[in-house]
């Protein structure tokens, strides 16, 4: 492999030109740094990475800290996100690296950590909360970051996020449509601000069609689906759908039907949201809606990139069209 001397002497030109070329800074004509990389690729030359990080004083790496229990990579939604984003990223010569860090107290200290250490460039704050410490420590500091989802801070940072109120409030009155009176809302936990968007959609179309809402909250995965949905089945008035904040919740819903002996969707109906792929292959495949992950993904590493640049955040805001997909989920009641 050639060294950056013998590169820069094959070119005739001095070693800080070459290594400010391979760099791409502004100050090297556009047609000299274009030179400078079809010789190096011509003769195999590769720069050294961690000079070329200490001389740019840059980590070259992004960071998405998921909010689980250290090694616990168990957020499929999240996980699915990662090949979009990692590969947009990639194309501007950014790596895209994976940190688990349970909520709570020890959570900030996660970020801290990344920030005060130079670990990264950038963060994805991910499963944003109503008041959240992260995205007041990040934008008090002005690290580059990106959330996908909202808070109720009047803080300006970019996002990309869903909408959700939107797309609930349609699937109310898509199960309304169907003939369905009796249908509860499977929450999130309310500290999540998806989980209060999504319940205030569906509570805004269950009053226009004057039906009583019911909302119970649980965890937002299987086990409180499934509890969740449990409540609701042991109801003197049992519902004959189940709305679910998440693709999670609504799988557990599936099992807790099966407990009952209730047939899906003859006797409920069922409702998720994330179109994981697991939810193509439950029985029956999952009625559910979605922020399309290949776009999402592309959209959050655009944002990123362009907050690493500097770009101004008020200006990376989007929220997001959420398709509905129907599947056998859901019918008539009795259907």
């Amino acid at each position: 492999m050639s060294s950056l001397r013998s590169l820069a002497r094959s070119l005739g030109l001095s070693i800080t030109t070459v290594s400010r070329a391979l760099d791409d800074y502004g100050d090297v004509a556009a047609q000299t740094r274009k030179r400078v990389r079809e010789t190096a690729d011509a003769i195999g030359y590769r720069p050294n990475a961690a000079a070329r990080r200490l001389r740019k004083g840059a980590s070259e790496l992004v960071t998405l800290v998921l909010p689980t229990e250290p090694g616990q990579f168990n957020e499929p939604l999240y996980i699915e996100l990662l090949a979009p984003m990692g590969q947009r990223l990639a194309r501007e010569g950014y790596d895209l690296t994976l940190i688990a860090a349970a909520p709570g107290p020890d959570e900030l200290k996660t970020y801290r950590r990344i920030v005060e250490g130079r670990r990264a460039d950038g963060i994805f704050v991910v499963r944003t909360r109503r008041q959240d410490a992260r995205i007041d420590y990040l934008q008090k500091l002005g690290f580059p970051f990106v959330a996908m989802g909202r808070c109720d801070s009047e803080t300006v940072y970019a996002f990309v996020d869903g909408d959700g109120e939107s797309a609930f409030a349609d699937a109310v009155r898509r199960l309304v449509t169907m003939g369905h009176r009796r249908i509860v809302h499977l929450a999130a936990p309310s500290a999540f601000t998806f989980a209060v968007l999504r319940r205030r959609g569906y509570a805004r179309a269950m009053a226009e069609a004057g039906l009583q809402p019911q909302v119970i909250e649980h965890r937002a995965d299987e086990t409180g689906g499934c509890g969740a949905a449990l409540e609701a089945l042991n109801a003197a008035s049992r519902p004959t759908a189940l709305l679910c904040a998440t693709d999670r919740m609504a799988f557990g819903a599936l099992r807790a039907a099966r407990q009952r002996g209730l047939v899906v969707p003859r006797d409920l109906s069922i409702i998720g949201h994330d179109n994981l792929v697991t939810s193509q292959f439950c029985d029956p495949p999952l009625t559910t809606m979605e922020l399309p992950i290949a776009a999402t993904g592309e959209k959050l590493a655009e944002m990123m990139l362009a907050r690493i640049g500097g770009a101004d955040p008020g200006t990376l805001q989007e929220v997001c069209e959420v398709r509905f997909i129907e599947r056998e989920s859901t019918a008539a009641p009795g259907a």
